[in-house]
């Protein structure tokens, strides 16, 4: 019943920790618009954090493999996250809000590992799959639910106000934290301080040498270089296809990924345990290539957002997946959270070309050329899956060994 409790705990990290990041998205770019900002200043800023998110991956996880307690660095990166939401919503000069992306960025960088590596703990290795998938489950929860009440109060109250909103979910996050018993990770947070060899360069070097880590950064980096310019696109479509109702159509095309993610994410959990990695994979990467082929056919607004309701297999299954890949590919060592900073930081390499490349193609050859290679890195990255990933799903020899090191 205890570990129950740190369980619950866990679920509503999930929830209002989605919330919080929520407020990060596209409200920034409204919020400063209407504060008479340039395209060129709100882009300026954007980059700025979207850079410091990138160059944060590695050594934010190397930073939380460090830690012996993963819940003071979550903690850490909640306040910061809060001060950060305060900063844009009290003062939007410009160095103020360069400050907010910085800390966001970084922050970021550090609380999705250390989730990440609470779940680890708290549930061991034999039950990290079905946890990563009811993680995945919460959040999609929150940032759908998110999404709509913060339009709301950023329509009928404020921009401002919804950043003091975000600051405020900061608390209910640390409520969930502070709910997890330190007696339920304390086993596993001694063993791994024992047990795994201390992070560093040496060890993002090994990381480097892996050849699953590789093959899976790669899948990352084309997953995201077909998945991130995807959605900007078919909003860019719906504004001049639909009139009066393309807010409604683009709010539709966010929400209904995040049902497809609730729904199926604890059942990719549990496959992803019983099956194997390999076929998981093949399955969300499997939909990129459908989704740019019929993004690129597909004009009715309806029929957009159904196509647009793949991208949550995508997201479900690379939501569950980073971190039990990171797991499997670190057994027996301290880099857990530093793999899964590699694997972020080619992920955000692949987004930054996506949404270049794709705006490039489109400018000069029309949308559905830009669709059509947005699809074609889709299937680069099932191919390179399909050819190079190994299987990591643990033997059944390896059982006795319940815990990676977080």
């Amino acid at each position: 019943m205890a570990r129950r409790g740190s369980e619950r705990g866990l679920d509503w990290l999930n929830f209002f920790v989605a919330d919080v990041q929520t407020g990060f998205g596209p409200f920034i770019a409204v919020y400063l618009a209407a504060q008479e900002w340039t395209e060129v200043q709100i882009g300026l800023a954007l980059s700025v954090g979207t850079f410091a998110a990138m160059v944060s991956q590695v050594p934010a996880g190397a930073l939380v493999d460090a830690l012996p307690h993963k819940r003071l660095a979550a903690l850490a990166a909640l306040v910061s996250l809060a001060l950060s939401a305060l900063l844009l919503a009290a003062w939007p000069a410009t160095l103020p809000v360069l400050l907010a992306e910085v800390l966001h960025g970084f922050a970021s960088c550090v609380l999705a590992p250390a989730v990440a590596a609470i779940s680890l703990m708290l549930v061991g290795r034999d039950g990290l799959g079905p946890r990563l998938g009811r993680n995945a489950r919460y959040r999609a929860l929150g940032n759908g639910l998110a999404a709509g009440l913060m339009g709301a109060v950023g329509t009928w109250v404020s921009g401002a106000a919804v950043f003091w909103l975000t600051a405020a979910l900061t608390l209910p996050a640390m409520a969930a934290l502070a709910n997890m018993r330190a007696a339920d990770l304390a086993p596993r947070e001694a063993a791994s301080q024992v047990a795994g060899e201390a992070p560093g360069l040496s060890g993002l070097r090994d990381l480097l040498r892996d050849r699953g880590v590789l093959v899976f950064a790669g899948c990352c980096a084309l997953f995201a270089l077909s998945n991130a310019a995807m959605l900007p696109l078919a909003g860019t479509q719906a504004t001049a296809r639909s009139g009066t109702i393309a807010n409604l159509v683009i709010a539709a095309c966010i929400v209904a990924p995040q049902l497809v993610v609730a729904a199926l994410s604890p059942g990719i959990g549990r496959l992803a345990e019983r099956h194997g990695r390999r076929l998981v994979l093949l399955l969300g990467l499997g939909a990129l290539p459908v989704r740019g082929l019929l993004l690129a056919v597909v004009e009715n607004p309806v029929g957009l957002v159904l196509v647009q309701a793949l991208d949550g297999i995508g997201a479900a299954v690379f939501g569950v997946l980073i971190p039990l890949l990171a797991a499997d590919l670190t057994r027996g060592t301290n880099r857990f959270n530093t793999c899964m900073g590699v694997f972020g930081l080619a992920s955000g390499i692949g987004a930054t070309f996506s949404t270049t490349v794709a705006g490039l193609l489109a400018a000069e050859f029309g949308a559905s050329v830009a669709f059509a290679a947005l699809a074609g890195a889709g299937l680069a990255a099932v191919a390179l899956a399909w050819l190079a990933m190994p299987e990591t799903t643990p033997f059944p020899q390896d059982a006795p060994d319940r815990h990676v090191d977080a």
